[in-house]
């Protein structure tokens, strides 16, 4: 049987999740870092290659990974395979699970998300609980969020919502009213704070999952931003 990935099976297609990579549109990291955060959202890059043919392939994998519950050594192998035929150095197992779990689990919370916010699944389980690992490798500054409940529509998603690092393994579960009540843990207000404001790591104090995707491209050249949207319809084109 093969390893399930971080909540996906290969007897399991988190269709959601596939649409969210599919949806990406690859670009070369110093384009990508031009972007605002909630745009990168729909970006994608891979750190150290700037080819859209390359990058156009990890996104590939990782979609097909998603879709037939490939697992990290598969994904690496196959990227390997293809980097080494096509005179790139390929990827190391870190540098392997960064990309695979970042983005899968990305994928995953997306389209966690989308079935969350379902206006018939909110109206039952109108409460949200951040739930970390629980485990010796989970993060100080994540720890902090560990078994907050907020109510769905609480501003903290818009910070909060895992992943919220690289390699983040946290979560979000959906609780009804009575659950709340007999878990006998209060609904929180506002940003965690423990002699400060807490928030995710540089890069991740936003929510990709949203449906309400309204980039801000202040700031960004009109060249990047024709670039961009230009990649994204030949996407749409090619039925990708």
């Amino acid at each position: 049987m093969k390893e399930a990935i971080y909540g996906l099976t290969g007897s399991f297609i988190f269709k959601a999740a596939v649409r969210f990579l599919k949806n990406k549109t690859p670009l070369a990291q110093e384009e990508y870092k031009k972007l605002d955060g909630t745009y990168k959202a729909k970006a994608f890059t891979v750190s150290g290659y700037t080819s859209l043919i390359v990058l156009q392939t990890f996104l590939n994998e990782l979609e097909s990974a998603c879709e037939s519950g490939r697992t990290k050594k598969e994904f690496m192998d196959t990227m390997n395979g293809f980097l080494l035929r096509n005179g790139y150095e390929g990827i190391n197992p870190f540098h392997a699970d960064v990309i695979f779990r970042t983005n899968i689990q990305t994928a995953y919370n997306a389209g966690h998300y989308k079935s969350m916010t379902d206006p018939a699944v909110k109206k039952l389980r109108p409460y949200w609980k951040y739930v970390t690992a629980g485990d010796n490798k989970v993060r100080q500054s994540h720890a902090v969020m560990d078994g907050r409940i907020y109510p769905a529509d609480d501003p903290v998603w818009d910070i909060w919502y895992p992943p919220n690092g690289f390699r983040c393994r946290c979560s979000v579960i959906s609780l009804s009213k009575r659950q709340v009540e007999e878990s006998g843990m209060p609904v929180s207000k506002g940003l965690p704070y423990d002699g400060g404001y807490k928030y995710p790591d540089k890069g991740f104090s936003n929510n990709p999952a949203k449906d309400a995707y309204k980039p801000d491209m202040s700031g960004v050249n009109e060249g990047l931003k024709k670039a961009f949207n230009s990649r994204k319809q030949r996407k749409s084109h090619k039925g990708i």
